[in-house]
């Protein structure tokens, strides 16, 4: 591959434009990485207060602008300039950044440990209640209308709010695939427009949907291809445990109505009862959405599992029809094209991964970029929208990231989704 070639230019001159690459070392910037096309003045103001008289720009990489045509010319830097910085003001400003860098990544992981806590008690809550749904039918009742009606509080109070992928572990499918199905569901009935009461109604039936696999033998809790046609049979069987459960703990005939639903298909294909089209409960098609979107990148056999990138294309191209056309519309605007957990290239050739997306500006996920300079606990959340000049080039599978990439994006296993308020980038204006 021919090497890109790079010129230095007194600081003086760095445009809008110009792609730079700091040599300094990663603690000394607040960037997320060293390499990146300036975008706007305040980050030539954060170049400038670096302590540095020149920096490297690459042509080839910069906008051919009037501006950039021509090549800014190189200065000799006088010593005595008073416009040189001291060692102690260099010293200063290094601390300084390396202060905001240290703020920044502490934000950033006090921001995942809140939602990985509270996604944690939520699958301890849901444990609980297969551990009592039959002794205390109706106190459960009154746990996970509790549970549902904050989710519900906080996803209407904090505004705008944004998916977010969690670690790896946060529990077993079990009980990881009703949160991560409660979670996706009351963000998109929120994005469709429903009022408190039918999410509350969504929520609860998300939550308790598969409540009725544990009257089921092992075997058969999880569909798989190899079952016979007895044992689909019998797997199917757990709907109507559910919804026999969900009426001796007193779930509102909303809920129960989605419970019933979850595998109901609008062009008849589902079941237990085939129903098709208006049939359906707006509650209900977005259950049976977002659980096969959740089945398909969580599989009982993770060999079978798809990227959240592929699931999204697989429900619009091949399974379209068995989908309410406004509810799927509005789950891929709300997943964005790559949903947390997508691995992906960007258009400078980088590799990332999605950690977050905004509802409202779906094709500006927040991402985590590889970088082999900075270690992979210290990576700074890129926000794309803080970029204009970048996106994402295109979606990858794991398996064909080089090693390096791969151990440091370090691509989840199982996808578990929480909810979290929309956050602006840890650095203002800042792009890689």
């Amino acid at each position: 591959m021919e090497e890109v070639s790079s010129k230095l230019i007194d600081i003086e001159h760095l445009q809008t434009g110009m792609y730079v690459e700091l040599e300094l070392g990663w603690m000394a910037h607040p960037f997320p990485t060293g390499s990146f096309k300036i975008t706007s003045e305040r980050q030539i103001e954060i170049i400038q207060g670096l302590g540095l008289k020149q920096v490297r720009y690459v042509p080839a990489k910069s906008d051919p602008s009037p501006s950039t045509l021509a090549e800014p010319p190189l200065q000799a830097t006088d010593p005595a300039s008073p416009h040189n910085d001291t060692a102690a003001q260099r010293a200063a400003q290094e601390q300084l950044l390396r202060k905001q860098r240290a703020d920044a990544l502490a934000a950033q992981q006090r921001d995942l440990a809140v939602c990985e806590r509270r996604f944690g008690q939520t699958v301890r809550q849901y444990k609980q209640v297969l551990e009592q749904v039959h002794s205390k039918p109706r106190e459960v009742m009154a746990q996970c209308q509790t549970l549902v009606d904050s989710f519900v509080e906080d996803m209407q109070c904090n505004g705008e709010t944004a998916i977010r992928l969690l670690s790896d572990g946060m529990g077993d499918k079990l009980a990881m695939h009703p949160v991560n199905v409660s979670i996706i569901s009351l963000l998109l009935g929120k994005q469709l427009g429903l009022a408190a009461p039918d999410l509350a109604d969504l929520g609860l039936a998300a939550f308790l949907h598969d409540i009725g696999k544990t009257e089921l033998p092992d075997r058969v809790r999880w569909l798989d291809d190899s079952f016979s046609a007895h044992e689909i049979k019998a797997y199917q069987t757990h709907v109507a445990q559910s919804v026999m459960l969900g009426q001796r703990m007193g779930l509102p005939s909303g809920a129960l109505q989605a419970v019933a639903q979850h595998h109901e298909m609008v062009d008849g294909s589902g079941f237990p009862a085939r129903l098709k089209g208006d049939a359906m409960t707006l509650p209900g098609k977005i259950l049976a959405l977002v659980n096969r979107y959740e089945n398909l990148c969580n599989p009982s056999r993770p060999s079978l599992a798809v990227t959240p990138h592929e699931a999204l294309a697989l429900l619009f191209a091949q399974f379209k029809s068995r989908f309410d056309a406004t509810v799927l519309g509005g789950f891929i605007r709300m997943m964005g094209v790559y949903p947390p957990g997508s691995v992906v290239q960007l258009t400078d050739e980088r590799y990332a991964m999605v950690v977050s997306v905004n509802s409202s500006r779906p094709l500006k996920p927040r991402i985590i970029v590889f970088d082999a300079q900075v270690p992979p606990h210290e990576a700074l959340i890129l926000d794309l929208e803080a970029a204009p000049e970048l996106s994402i080039k295109r979606s990858l599978k794991p398996a064909s990231l080089p090693q390096a990439a791969l151990e440091y994006l370090s691509p989840r296993q199982r996808i578990c989704y929480f909810f979290e308020r929309a956050l602006d980038a840890p650095v203002p204006e800042v792009a890689a």
